[in-house]
C-alpha cells in the first residue's frame, strides 16, 4: 500500500469518512491563477483611453496608432506558442509566474517610453507575458477543479480580464487629469504593480495534479486532489482516472514512479495534434480553433479598444462623456461576465454559446444600422440613432460576456486529452490573439473603407456564421470528467448527449 492510501485503486478502511466541502481550496487556486488575466484586461482597457494622448504626445499617424493598439496581441503569439511546451517542462504554476515577470518588465518599459520604437519594445515584452497568461490560467484551473464546478471555476480568467478592462478605464479617467506627457505614462506603467503582486501570490498555489501525474509524482498529485475533493474516495477516483488517461497501470501506486512510455516535455504532441490526429482529436482541434476564431472575429476587441471612437461617431462629442460611457461599457461587461460564470455549470456550454452569439448578432446588426444612419445624415441630430448606438454597444458586450467570453476558455481548456491539453490549448490561444491583433490593427482602416456602420454589419455576418458552427459542431461538455471528454468528439456533429445510469456512470450516445 502506498503512503496516500491506495492499493490497486481500493480505498483503505482507515481512510476517514467524508468531510466537508473542499471546493473552497479549488476556488482559491482558480482565483489566484485567473488573476493573471487582469494584466491583459488592464492593457486592453487602458490603451483605449491612452491612445489619443499617446497619439498627440508622440505625434503618431492613424496607421501607427492602429499598430500600437493591436500589436500586443500579435506579440502575444510568442508567449502563447511557447506556453504549452514551457508548462509541460516547468509546470503550470511556474509558467504563470513567468507570465507575471514578462508583463512587469513590459509595463515599466511602456511607462518610461520616450518615442514610438521604445514603446513598441515594451509592447513586445508585455505581449509575451500576456500570451503565457492567456493560455495557462484556464488550463491550470480546469486541471485542478472538480467536474461539478469546472465550468464555473474555469470562467474566472474572463472575469478577471473584464476586471482588468474596468480598472484600465478607471485609470484612464483619473490619469487623464495629469499633463498629457505624464498621463499616458502613468496609465501604462502602473500595470507593473499588479503583475509583481500576482507573480508572488501564485507561488502559494499547488501544482496541477495532472501535470504531477505525468511526471510520475502520484503522491504529490493525490495531496492536491485531496484538498480539492469533497472526500478521499473522490480524490482517489479522480487520481485513478488521470492515471488511466496517462497510460499508467492501476497497480502502480507508489508516491513516485517512472511513467511507462512517457514522452518527455511534450515530445510527439504536435504530431498527434496536427500530422496524424485521431478523428476525435481532429474534431476537438477544429472545435477549439473555431470557437476562438469566432470569439474575436465577431468584433469584441473593436468595441473594447475603440469605445471612445465609436461613441464619438455616435454623437458624443465631449472626451469626458466618451470616457464615462466607456467606463459604463466596462461595468456592464464585468457584471454580465459574472452572470455567465454563475450559470455555465447549470445551463451548459452549448446553450450559453448559442444564446450569446445570437444576441451578439442582433446587437451588431442594430449597432451597424444606427451608425450608418448617423453617418448618412451629417449635421442632423438623430436622437433615436444615438440612443440605439449607445444601447447596442452595451447589449453587445453584455451578450458576449454571458457566453462567448467565458465559455471559450472553459470549453477549450477541458476538451483536449491530458497529454495534448497544454499545447492544444496554446494553438487556440494563438489564433485568438492573432485575430484580436488583426481586428485591433485594422478597425480604423476598415471603418474608413466600409464606414463604421458597415464594419459592424460585417461583424454581424461573422456572428451569424459562428452561431451555425456552434449549433453544428460543438457537443455539450457539462459535467463530463476530463478523462472521458474525448468520447464526445469524432462524429463532427453536436448530436451527442450524456445519459447517467442508475449506478451514476455517464454514458455517451449518438443520435
Amino acid at each position: 500500500m502506498s503512503s496516500y492510501g491506495i492499493e490497486k485503486g481500493v480505498v483503505s478502511e482507515e481512510i476517514e469518512p467524508p468531510r466537508g466541502n473542499r471546493s473552497r481550496f479549488a476556488f482559491a487556486c482558480a482565483i489566484l491563477a485567473s488573476m493573471t488575466s487582469i494584466i491583459l484586461g488592464y492593457d486592453i482597457g487602458v490603451m483605449s483611453g491612452a491612445a489619443t494622448f499617446i497619439k498627440d504626445d508622440l505625434k503618431l499617424s492613424d496607421v501607427q496608432l492602429e499598430i500600437l493598439m493591436g500589436i500586443l496581441n500579435i506579440y502575444s503569439l510568442v508567449g502563447s506558442g511557447a506556453a504549452g511546451r514551457t508548462s509541460d517542462w516547468i509546470g503550470r504554476r511556474y509558467t504563470i509566474v513567468l507570465a507575471g515577470v514578462f508583463f512587469f518588465c513590459g509595463a515599466l518599459l511602456m511607462g518610461f517610453a520616450t518615442n514610438y520604437p521604445f514603446i513598441m519594445v515594451g509592447r513586445f515584452v508585455a505581449g509575451i507575458g500576456v500570451g503565457y497568461a492567456m493560455m495557462i490560467a484556464p488550463v491550470y484551473t480546469a486541471e485542478v477543479a472538480p467536474a461539478s464546478s469546472r465550468g464555473f471555476l474555469s470562467s474566472f480568467p474572463e472575469i478577471f480580464i473584464n476586471i482588468g478592462i474596468l480598472l484600465g478605464y478607471v485609470s484612464n479617467y483619473f490619469f487623464s487629469k495629469l499633463p498629457e506627457h505624464l498621463g499616458w505614462r502613468f496609465m501604462l506603467g502602473i500595470g507593473a504593480i499588479p503583475a509583481v503582486c500576482l507573480a508572488i501570490g501564485v507561488l502559494a498555489m499547488p501544482e496541477s495534479p495532472r501535470w504531477l501525474v505525468l511526471q510520475g509524482r502520484l503522491g504529490d498529485a493525490f495531496k492536491v486532489l485531496d484538498k480539492t475533493s469533497n472526500t478521499k474516495e473522490e480524490a482517489i477516483s479522480r487520481l485513478n482516472d488521470i492515471k488511466r488517461a496517462a497510460g499508467i497501470p492501476e497497480d502502480m501506486t507508489d508516491d513516485v514512479i517512472v511513467v511507462p512510455n512517457r514522452k518527455s516535455a511534450g515530445k510527439g504532441v504536435w504530431k498527434d495534434l496536427l500530422v496524424r490526429p485521431t478523428p476525435a482529436v481532429r474534431h476537438i482541434l477544429i472545435a477549439c480553433l473555431g470557437i476562438h476564431f469566432a470569439q474575436q472575429a465577431s468584433g469584441i476587441d473593436a468595441v473594447v479598444l475603440y469605445s471612445p471612437t465609436i461613441f464619438l461617431k455616435a454623437g458624443l462629442k465631449s472626451k469626458n462623456d466618451q470616457l464615462l460611457a466607456t467606463v459604463a461599457v466596462g461595468v456592464v461587461k464585468t457584471l454580465f461576465i459574472v452572470v455567465g460564470t454563475c450559470v455555465v455549470d447549470r445551463f451548459g456550454r452549448r446553450a450559453l454559446l448559442l444564446t450569446s452569439m445570437g444576441g451578439m448578432f442582433l446587437s451588431l446588426t442594430a449597432l451597424g444600422t444606427s451608425l450608418t444612419a448617423i453617418d448618412r445624415n451629417p449635421g442632423q441630430t438623430l436622437k433615436w440613432a444615438i440612443g440605439l448606438s449607445v444601447t447596442t454597444v452595451m447589449t453587445f458586450v453584455a451578450t458576449f460576456s454571458i457566453g462567448a467570453g467565458p465559455v471559450t476558455w472553459v470549453y477549450c481548456s477541458e476538451i483536449f486529452p491530458v497529454r495534448l491539453r497544454a499545447q492544444g490549448a496554446s494553438l487556440g490561444v494563438m489564433l485568438n490573439r492573432l485575430m484580436s491583433g488583426i481586428i485591433g490593427m485594422t478597425f480604423l482602416s476598415l471603418s474608413k473603407g466600409l464606414t463604421i456602420g458597415g464594419a459592424f454589419l460585417l461583424f454581424a455576418g461573422v456572428a451569424a456564421a459562428a452561431w451555425v458552427f456552434f449549433f453544428t459542431f460543438l457537443p455539450e461538455t457539462r459535467g463530463m470528467p476530463l478523462e472521458e471528454m474525448e468520447s464526445l468528439f469524432g462524429s463532427y456533429t453536436a448530436n451527442k448527449k450524456k445519459n447517467v445510469t442508475k449506478e451514476g456512470k455517464e454514458v455517451v450516445e449518438e443520435h
